[in-house]
């Protein structure tokens, strides 16, 4: 029987289940107890310590003697724990933090040797500690603490209308009336089979043993209870149990995870580890206020939401793989995946099987008429029951639709474009292929007379056929259409096209795609992940794949307008295939299927609810990098906030007690006082502010999950004090400060003025005076200028007058050499000689020399005469005419003697000089 079961759950739709490993929470594996408080937050009695989880963070306060707690009970504000030789119980301080209060104090003498205390019950004025060999019972009216002893161990204790039942091994069930222990049933099994826990139930109790299942006792009569699952459950040991508001039981096993039976004892699942369950031994059991039940593990701690309206199918063996299509036909639930195609008769007790031959990609299921075709990469199969007829060899099928509504025509679209089934003699084949078109057509829908094909990088292509659908008579594309990802279907006679932009609908009169501006507001931009849109036409609900969520698009039953709602299932949790998602109804009303990458889950969207919930404050802490994380760092949530200025980084954690698996709390929040703008949402669950300048300060959070916000805004104000130098005496000293100091500034500024003032004075004065400098170096440069030019005139005056001499004595000299030797007669020529030899002696050339050489160099002779006053007048000229640097040659004319006598003439001149041999005479007066 076990077997059989065991192949039943294989392939069932199990609730939600949200595992925590030991290096989630940071605490030990064993966990003993469950509890919840009233703000929703979660205790569990662990290995190290009490653990609370608020549904974002996980605490732990070590256990006050560093024992194992091993039981944990909310009473009012208070937590009850029991541990070793220890029970007492914990509150929370000002601050949000645990506090804890022993009870077991002033009896800790009275305490058995290594008592520990496993059970904890609330009974209306009393708390009731148990442990395997007392029950203590603490009074709270007066505090008091009194124990009942056991002459025998005590596994357990339970709670039953107000009164205590336990069990005595080897004697039976016991009930405690007075301070007293009365034996009230000692049948067999109650002696001889541990007792995990008694219900009330339909008027009797209902026992549940550890190895042989339920026994039930009505009018103290005590028979086995005789359910469905007895045979299984006579095959495991059974630790915990818990019977659930709605009456139906959980049961946790040593080694065969959990079990959860209907009311009336049938088997609704068996939770395993291979089923996703952490681990197979369930130590603890605790349904929260929500319906959620928990589960405390020999390693790690989950729980499952039972209500919620998702079911989950976990393809833990990796056998069918991830689900790209699904559909019902004929009673049978079938699954195209990577891997094949999979099939199981609803609601049977078997797994998925593979239909033999599909082994492969599964592109496609579509069924048309009462055919199931399936599109595959190997080709195109009919599909009826467990079998595939394949009807096309031809690679790469996407999809199938019908034609033009011919019931004897589909359209096919593969790898390499658009193929035409026919139907004859009631079996379907290849047609033909249109030809002119071979581009992959994934996406296609007909419209009237035209096909339209969309590819995600080439863009719409737009094709018109001839009538017998064989060859494409014009192909056009708009290329501006395409984007990754991008999908186009047929909804209500409009084509729709999908991608990052929008959603746009093909317009008849204008030829084009337009945007849908009410279609659009499906996803923005950023939230756009898939183009891909499935029309379920059984609700005639369009549905749509965002980042955030699934949306389904319906008309209005009073109008055309579209209403859009949503499903909070995001992309990750969802763990969808991106761009080939799917979803499809099932027989249930309202319930769908909707492909995994690795199985699927169910949707019921008419029980889908989002619950009112509340947003808490968690814990305020000073931070800072030199800020150590500890309680002298806490700060009370409940009153205002005053820190000084050094005091300005703060660390805020918020909470939203949510414990469903695909609806994580997102949270958003603002500080009034420097940042008026909410933040954008996240599942961060801690804001930091760092350095914050003094002022009022008002922190204020919202939680959001899915679309639902929460019901309030948690708020916390605090002031951060002006720091010491911007306190009011400082402020006055500042401003007597400021006083001064612009008097000494204007004073100071005067007198920097004032000897600029004089500065630019005395600098305009001696820019003045450099001017004038300046211009009258111009005017020095200019006479300069002009004397250099009267001097070069002079020059070349005295160069010319002393050439003319020269040339006039050279003439004068040959004539009268030719005189003296050509004429025989010398005395008729002898007059003409002396006035020659008069011309060449006569003193007229020298002095207008003299006169010409003084304009020239007016200083030379009146410095020759005073270096040398011994000089005769010849000698006078004989300088004149080498500073003129003559040569002998051209000296001699002018003095009327021979180069010879020029000659010792310069000889006797170096003599009255005082020259050396050394000496260059011509140098020496061009030097003077």
């Amino acid at each position: 029987m076990s077997l059989f079961i065991g192949a039943t759950v294989l392939a069932q739709e199990l609730p939600p289940i949200q595992n925590y490993s030991p290096s989630d929470y940071k605490a030990e594996s064993q966990n003993w107890a469950i509890s919840q408080a009233g703000d929703k937050v979660i205790y569990f009695a662990n290995n190290k310590g009490l653990l609370e989880f608020n549904g974002a963070k996980w605490t732990l306060f070590p256990s006050p003697n560093e024992t194992i707690i091993r039981s944990v009970k909310v009473v009012g504000d208070k937590i009850y724990t029991g541990c070793y030789m220890e029970f007492g119980y914990w509150q929370k301080d000002d601050f949000g933090m645990l506090q804890y209060t022993s009870l077991s104090k002033k009896i800790k003498n009275d305490f058995k040797q290594d008592e520990e205390f496993w059970n904890i019950l609330d009974m209306d004025r009393w708390v009731v500690f148990q442990s395997l060999d007392r029950v203590y019972i603490y009074d709270l009216t007066d505090n008091s603490v009194r124990s009942i002893d056991s002459d025998t161990s005590l596994p357990k204790i339970f709670n039953l209308n107000q009164s205590i039942y336990f069990q005595k091994l080897n004697k039976g069930i016991f009930k405690i009336e007075n301070g007293k222990d009365i034996l009230i049933y000692d049948a067999s099994p109650f002696k001889e089979d541990e007792i995990i826990n008694i219900f009330q139930h339909q008027g009797g109790l209902l026992v549940l043993t550890r190895h042989n299942g339920f026994y039930k006792i009505q009018d103290d009569l005590i028979n086995k209870w005789n359910i469905s699952a007895d045979a299984f459950l006579s095959n495991v040991s059974t630790y915990s149990a818990l019977e659930l508001i709605d009456g139906s039981f959980v049961l946790g096993t040593i080694s065969h995870g959990l079990i959860y039976l209907d009311k009336n004892g049938n088997l609704i699942y068996h939770i395993d580890q291979i089923k996703g369950l952490r681990n197979n031994t369930v130590l603890s059991i605790y349904e929260d206020v929500d319906n959620n039940i928990w589960l405390g593990l020999d390693n790690g701690i989950s729980y499952l939401n039972l209500k919620s309206a998702f079911k989950v199918y976990h393809d833990n063996k990796g056998v069918a793989g991830s689900v790209y299509a699904s559909v019902i036909n004929n009673n049978n639930l079938y699954l195209g995946t990577n891997q094949g195609l999979f099939y199981k008769e609803i609601n049977s007790e078997g797994d998925f099987n593979l239909i033999n031959g599909t082994q492969g990609q599964v592109w496609s299921l579509n069924l048309i008429g009462q055919t199931l075709f399936c599109g595959h990469h190997t080709g195109t199969f009919i599909v009826e029951q467990n079998k595939a007829i394949k009807i096309a060899d031809i690679q790469g099928t996407w999809n199938i639709s019908d034609l033009n509504g011919n019931p004897n025509l589909l359209l096919q679209g593969n790898y390499d474009g658009l193929y035409v089934l026919e139907k004859l003699n009631d079996k379907w084949h290849i047609k033909n292929k249109i030809e002119g078109f071979n581009h992959s057509s994934r996406y296609f829908e007909t419209l009237g007379e035209d096909i339209f094909v969309n590819h995600e990088y080439k863009g719409v292509f737009k094709i018109e056929t001839d009538n017998a659908f064989s060859k494409a008579k014009k192909v056009s594309i708009d290329t501006l259409l395409k984007g990754s990802n991008s999908g186009m279907v047929k909804y209500k006679d409009d084509l729709l096209y999908s991608f990052n932009k929008g959603i746009l609908r093909y317009d008849k009169r204008d030829r084009q795609f337009v945007k849908d501006s009410i279609l659009s507001k499906v996803y923005t931009e950023g939230e756009y992940l898939s183009g891909k849109m499935t029309v379920d036409n059984k609700n005639d609900y369009l549905w749509v794949f965002t980042n955030s969520n699934i949306s389904f698009i319906s008309h209005g039953n009073l109008s055309n307008t579209p209403i859009i709602k949503s499903i909070p299932l995001t992309k990750n949790i969802r763990s969808g295939i991106v761009g080939y998602e799917s979803v499809s109804a099932l027989d249930e009303d309202g319930k769908y299927l909707f492909g995994t990458s690795s199985g699927y889950v169910t949707i019921a969207i008419d029980d889908f609810r989002e619950k009112d919930f509340m947003v808490n404050m968690g814990s305020i802490r000073k931070a800072g990098k030199n800020t150590n994380k500890n309680e002298k760092n806490l700060l009370s949530k409940n009153v205002k906030g005053s820190f000084e200025s050094s005091e300005n980084n703060l660390e805020i954690s918020f909470f939203a007690a949510n414990y469903i698996k695909y609806l994580k709390p997102n949270y958003q929040f603002q500080l009034l006082g420097i940042y008026p703008n909410w933040s954008d949402w996240s599942e961060e669950s801690t804001a930091t502010f760092e350095n914050l300048p003094f002022g009022e300060y008002t922190f204020k959070v919202r939680a959001k999950i899915g679309d639902k916000i929460s019901d309030n805004i948690a708020m916390y104000s605090f002031k951060i004090a002006r720091p010491w130098y911007f306190s009011n005496l400082m402020l006055v000293l500042y401003a007597i400060t400021a006083i001064l100091g612009s008097i000494l500034i204007h004073t100071l500024y005067r007198r920097y003025y004032h000897k600029r003032q004089q500065a630019l004075i005395k600098k305009n004065k001696r820019d003045m005076e450099l001017a004038k400098a300046q211009n009258e170096k111009e005017i020095i440069k200019i006479k300069n200028e002009q004397l250099k030019e009267e001097f070069k005139s002079k020059s070349n005056e005295l160069a010319a007058s002393t050439l003319s001499i020269i040339k006039k004595n050279e003439l004068l000299s040959k004539v009268k050499e030719q005189l003296i030797s050509n004429v025989e007669d010398k005395n008729s020529v002898k007059p003409i000689i002396t006035i020659i030899d008069k011309s060449l002696n006569q003193n007229d050339d020298w002095e207008l020399f003299k006169e010409a050489f003084n304009n020239a160099d007016r200083k030379f002779l009146k410095k020759l005469k005073k270096a040398h006053p011994n000089l005769s007048p010849n000698d006078i000229r004989l300088c004149a005419y080498l500073r003129l640097n003559l040569s002998s040659k051209e000296i001699a004319p002018l003095l009327n003697i021979s180069p010879r006598s020029v000659e010792i003439k310069r000889y006797r001149l170096r003599k009255k000089m005082d020259l050396s041999h050394d000496d260059n005479l011509v140098n020496y007066i061009l030097k003077l």
